[in-house]
């Protein structure tokens, strides 16, 4: 999957597979206020996306995922989600389960590019990002 503009292609996979399609705000550009995407899902609830495209062996800080929370509050939407191209820090994801933020790391995304319905990855959202030999593997693979 090309990630040439991250944000419209989490806009059309979300069209696609589980919501209604509102504006697409953000991408490269500053001002969108946190939001790369708002969407609806089926049953009603508004949702905002962020979406990031880091290199593999990066890793999301916490600080962004309380950025989202405040995007989620600015656009008062029900469901915050934060899609990304690498995996989260450990605080990352503990302030996204505290505050019901759902991680979509590069493992997820992927389930998520192939048909896997958003909201059974949301039953599995803070469980970790792999055992010891994943993490192990993800880092041999993707380190500097």
């Amino acid at each position: 999957m090309s990630w040439g503009n991250h944000g419209r292609c989490s806009s059309h996979e979300n069209h696609l597979t589980l919501c209604h399609h509102l504006p697409h705000l953000g991408g490269t550009s500053t001002g969108d206020n946190g939001a790369d995407v708002l969407g609806r899902l089926p049953d009603g609830r508004t949702m905002v996306i962020q979406c990031k495209r880091y290199a593999p062996h990066r890793t999301i800080a916490s600080r962004e995922v309380r950025d989202l929370l405040g995007a989620k509050v600015h656009f008062a939407a029900d469901v915050a989600i934060f899609v990304a191209t690498t995996r989260f820090s450990p605080q990352a994801d503990a302030f996204a389960v505290k505050h019901h933020i759902l991680t979509l790391h590069r493992d997820f995304f992927g389930l998520w590019n192939n048909g896997t319905p958003l909201l059974s990855l949301a039953e599995v959202n803070g469980r970790g990002q792999g055992e010891a030999r994943h993490r192990a593997r993800w880092k041999q693979t993707y380190s500097k």
